[in-house]
């Protein structure tokens, strides 16, 4: 059965689209209302799944895009090779995450939570628009402040920052703090 006229006109659009189409821009090219292309498009999405297709249709930072299929990562990445050589150094994603969960937030903030001078690495994170200057703090100098940019969730492939892990989660337990600091101490053998 030929796909209606709406789905294969949002294929089309979010096949030459490079960053993820919202909703409102479909339903404005296609002259629908919101609510005809997100039934569109989540159709879509269940088809290319029940199908097993090597892509799906996902709703990222607050649009949709085509994208390859999760399962289908080990081909995509030996044929971008050249991504290979962009990926983020520890130093990096460290403050990359800092800026992600504390936004807005200030080079000198960031510094002092890393405990080294964060210049260069902002800068880079800038660079590759993962994050963008989203105002001043008040006060002396009035610092600029950071945030994440849709690049960023798009990168994650998140809708939103809500879907960002709780920090809590990402830290050790109890039991492990206790057993560095055993490790620590003074006198340990550890």
């Amino acid at each position: 059965m030929p796909l209606p006229e709406a789905q294969r006109a949002i294929e089309a659009v979010l096949l030459a689209a490079v960053e993820p189409i919202s909703p409102n821009l479909l339903a404005e090219l296609l002259e629908l209302p919101v609510e005809q292309v997100e039934s569109a498009c989540a159709e879509l999405a269940g088809r290319y799944q029940a199908d097993g297709h090597g892509f799906e249709l996902a709703r990222i930072a607050g649009g949709y895009r085509l994208q390859t299929h999760p399962d289908m990562a080990p081909f995509v990445e030996r044929f971008a090779v050249e991504g290979m050589s962009s990926r983020l150094s520890s130093a990096a994603l460290e403050t990359l995450a800092i800026i992600a969960y504390k936004q807005p937030v200030s080079r000198a903030q960031v510094a002092a939570l890393r405990g080294v001078n964060v210049d260069g690495v902002v800068r880079l994170l800038a660079q590759r628009g993962v994050i963008t200057e989203v105002g001043h703090a008040p006060g002396p100098g009035q610092p600029v402040l950071y945030g994440t940019t849709p690049a960023f969730l798009e990168k994650l492939g998140l809708d939103s920052l809500d879907q960002l892990p709780p920090v809590e989660d990402l830290l050790p337990g109890p039991e492990v703090v206790e057993q560095l600091e055993e490790q620590l101490r003074p006198g340990s053998d550890g």
